[in-house]
């Protein structure tokens, strides 16, 4: 059975931080590009940030840039997301997920359609 199982989130006051892990289990992910979403409430799922398969190049959205970075840890199966200089706005459900696509060259996915295992989520609550 494939999982995806997100960790870390939790309640933080602005400009705090938090350090969300998804780890996999049932198959390796290590051919995959991995990327993490959230949805707000009454909001649709947005994309947040994805990293190669390899590591070796990532992409975010614009709202989080410069304050999120998303690694990997192949030998470990496990997609990170660090969260800085967190805003009230950040708060969602985060969501880690695996492209469909394996050893993908092209510009790493953005659409909920690319990914097709998703975690259950963990919430991030970010207070004023």
């Amino acid at each position: 059975q494939v999982q995806l199982v997100e960790s870390g989130g939790g309640l933080v006051q602005a400009g705090g931080s938090l350090r969300l892990s998804c780890a996999a289990s049932g198959r390796t992910f290590s051919r995959h590009a991995m990327g993490w979403f959230r949805q707000a409430p009454g909001k649709e799922r947005e994309f947040v940030a994805a990293i190669r398969w390899s590591g070796g190049s990532t992409y975010y959205a614009d709202s989080v840039k410069g304050r999120f970075t998303i690694s990997r840890d192949n030998a470990k199966n496990t997609v990170y997301l660090q969260m800085n200089s967190l805003k009230p706005e950040d708060t969602a459900v985060y969501y880690c997920a695996a492209d469909k696509t394996y050893y993908r060259g092209s510009d790493l996915p953005a659409l909920i359609d690319e990914y097709d295992y998703w975690g259950q989520g963990t919430q991030v609550t970010v207070s004023s």
